[in-house]
């Protein structure tokens, strides 16, 4: 099937509606633009390789429509979990709340950041172009949210700059049956430094969510991003990040994936100059019937890069998961350092879990590695619970915990880890696995 008006699943998607986003000309004339992308494109199906294992043939376009203009909405009003997440930033923290799709406040900024809604300036301007050779193939969710995202937020730091509280933009869904395009930019100067988290959330409606994010680091900058999932169970997200890091520059980028019916987050990480070196993390949790679906690039294009991939997810009930990863090294890529991890953990019968880590290279002088493991509890880590008096399903619960905790402590702003932690054990006691003190609500 192809994305068109014609189609019965897609009619609500059309030039039509693009005319009354608000914004400045600029943006009107880009997403007219994604618009033309999109048009016509085939809608992705299951045979192939990139949507292997998905359910992407389940998803029903016809369920949504573009989410209108709506009003602010305060940290007050958000649920008190979700308040009490954004409150461990720290009195430092600058926050923005975008309200299905649209236009935020800004609270506690930082002179340090310069933060914009629409820009004054088209979203990538002054940032490299792309190399003709390199870098991912934009999909078809890349130009839907071209062609529809409200409020593009773009954060910019001056090169030199130490930014010392993180920023936290929270995107906020609420409206059933709403097709939300969240869209973040974030430009790091030379030598300069800051962390920033996005975190997309909904209530129990039925919406779905594209998010997009960009990361650009300029030549010795450092940026933590951490990307976090928290959506009810009967959305459904099909999110990309892209990162660019220039020559010496540093990227820890970790998304925590909880919530969601179908959940798909693909990272492409382009290393473009030499000495570049990109951590990318992940921590997922499946339970009842979701679905987590992660694929990663790590895409070495200039000499001596590294790269460090490491993911880890439990699935439980009736879950599934699936990773895909391909690290893919250039021609004229000598000196990588390329890793790749991939962790599963099945708690229960009916779960499953795919893991499918892949390399290419066309260069030599490099080092690659990748790895993957599927499997149960460890049953001598269980029997060792077991016989010092742990409870079974207290024992199974602990060791579950264990196992993310590795990826979890490294999560880019740490005043957050104990509310992540937390939210993972409520998402065990959720799955069936309660511990001696009961789930933790998040």
């Amino acid at each position: 099937m192809t994305f068109s008006t014609s189609s019965s699943s897609t009619s609500k998607f059309s030039a039509g509606a693009i005319p009354a986003l608000p914004g400045p000309d600029w943006l009107r004339q880009s997403r007219l633009a994604s618009w033309e992308r999109l048009a016509g494109s085939e809608l992705p199906r299951e045979a192939e390789e990139i949507w292997r294992y998905s359910r992407i043939e389940e998803l029903d376009l016809s369920r949504y429509a573009p989410c209108p203009p709506g009003g602010d909405v305060a940290i007050d009003e958000l649920p008190d979990e979700l308040q009490a997440l954004v409150g461990t930033a720290g009195p430092r923290a600058t926050v923005i709340v975008s309200h299905n799709g649209g236009e935020g406040r800004i609270l506690n900024p930082q002179n340090s950041l310069q933060v914009v809604g629409f820009g004054d300036a088209p979203l990538g301007e002054g940032t490299p172009p792309a190399p003709v050779l390199h870098g991912p193939v934009p999909d078809i969710w890349t130009a839907m949210n071209g062609a529809f995202v409200q409020v593009p937020w773009r954060v910019t730091v001056a090169p030199g700059t130490v930014v010392e509280g993180p920023l936290v933009v929270v995107h906020w869904l609420d409206k059933d049956g709403c097709a939300v395009f969240p869209r973040l930019e974030v430009e790091v100067g030379d030598n300069a430094s800051v962390r920033v988290v996005e975190i997309i959330a909904s209530a129990d409606v039925d919406v779905l969510s594209v998010p997009m994010a960009y990361l650009y680091l300029r030549p010795g900058a450092r940026l933590g991003f951490g990307h976090v999932q928290l959506l009810g169970g009967r959305a459904w997200q099909l999110g990309n990040q892209v990162s660019r890091v220039g020559r010496d520059a540093t990227l820890r980028s970790m998304t925590v994936a909880l919530g969601g019916q179908y959940a798909r987050e693909r990272t492409d990480s382009v290393l473009e100059g030499s000495g570049g070196d990109s951590e990318l993390l992940a921590a997922f949790f499946g339970a009842g019937d979701q679905m987590h679906d992660l694929r990663t690039v790590q895409q070495h294009a200039a000499p001596h890069t590294r790269s460090d991939l490491l993911f880890k997810g439990a699935v439980a009930n009736k879950s599934h998961s699936v990773y895909s990863g391909l690290i893919r090294v250039e021609k004229g890529a000598k000196g990588t350092n390329a890793f790749q991890t991939n962790r599963n953990l099945v708690l229960s019968e009916g779960a499953q879990a795919d893991s499918v880590p892949t390399l290419e290279i066309e260069d030599n002088d490099v080092r690659c590695s990748h790895a993957s493991t599927v499997g149960p509890i460890d049953e001598s880590q269980l029997f060792y619970l077991e016989s010092r008096g742990v409870p079974t399903h207290a024992a199974e619960r602990l060791i579950a915990l264990g196992f993310m905790e590795d990826v979890l402590e490294r999560f880019p702003v740490g005043d957050m880890v104990g509310w992540l932690r937390q939210a993972v054990a409520a998402k065990l006691g959720s799955a069936g696995f309660e511990g001696p003190a009961g789930p933790v609500s998040g």
